[in-house]
């Protein structure tokens, strides 16, 4: 089974207390994540400001293999600056939980579905490929999940990203929600976890085993708060122990993984 690996060290990784990329290193880290062969680099989030548009152009103009994706509020505004930086395939997230809707947004499930439609809407206007994301997933009503899902799935996003924000899930519940998941939901499901308790590889492990195809990972399992899902961890236990294929060349991680090191150590404020 081929298993699709999205690496967000340029993303979600960078939220790590502290850590600041330069452009250089964002566009070294890019060129060496594309030569390990992950499917997707999701390089960062254009809404940020000039000096993140600028190093966001240099990683899209460098003609990697990997797909590069630029991170998106369902924001008009934020996903025409994504474009106008050279992206074509644009990932746009949206909370899903009642706690993100009430009180972080202060909205409605209604009026979040009708903000993602038109989002997704104008993106393909551009003629991008889309991906969605589910802010807070795994402390959301399973039922609006897939609401979520089917209004991606009919304005034309590929697949959606259910996200464990507070890295709140243990491997037995993310295997069971994936395995409803994977039959119900109208798009391909694609797992991004946080690591509070420890448990990202394993959550991640978990609904690659329930059907999942598609995995979200940082080099050395950095990122917000505890970080994210290790990618040299998750391509060992795929490969190794389960027979499944990653498009990883193992034998390149060292390299990479001494690289982010070295900016992590460099840049950590």
């Amino acid at each position: 089974m081929k298993i699709r690996i999205v690496d967000t060290t340029l993303r979600d990784g960078e939220q790590a207390a502290g850590l600041v990329f330069s452009q250089a290193e964002k566009l070294a880290i890019a060129r060496a994540l594309d030569r390990v062969g992950v499917f997707a680099i999701e390089a960062g989030t254009p809404a940020m400001g000039v000096e993140e548009q600028s190093a966001l152009q240099a990683i899209v103009e460098a003609g990697l293999s990997a797909r590069v994706i630029a991170w998106n509020r369902a924001v008009r505004q934020d996903i025409l600056t994504s474009v106008q930086c050279g992206f074509s395939f644009i990932h746009i997230s949206v909370p899903v939980s009642e706690l993100h809707l009430t009180y972080k947004l202060k909205t409605t499930r209604e009026a979040i579905l009708q903000q993602l439609a038109d989002s997704v809407a104008y993106a393909r206007s551009f003629g991008c490929t889309i991906s969605v994301g589910t802010e807070d997933a795994s402390r959301a009503d399973e039922a609006f999940f897939l609401q979520v899902a089917e209004a991606a799935a009919r304005t034309g996003a590929e697949y959606i990203r259910y996200s464990d924000t507070v890295g709140c899930l243990e491997p037995l519940q993310t295997y069971e929600i994936m395995q409803r998941l994977v039959k119900k939901s109208p798009l391909p499901l694609e797992i991004h976890v946080h690591n509070d308790f420890g448990l990202a590889t394993a959550n991640t492990l978990a609904a690659i085993q329930a059907g999942v195809l598609m995995a979200s990972a940082t080099v050395c399992g950095i990122g917000e708060r505890a970080g994210n899902a290790a990618l040299e961890q998750i391509a060992g236990v795929l490969t190794e122990l389960y027979g499944h294929e990653t498009g990883i060349d193992r034998k390149l991680l060292p390299d990479l993984t001494r690289l982010v090191a070295q900016a992590c150590q460099k840049n950590s404020q």
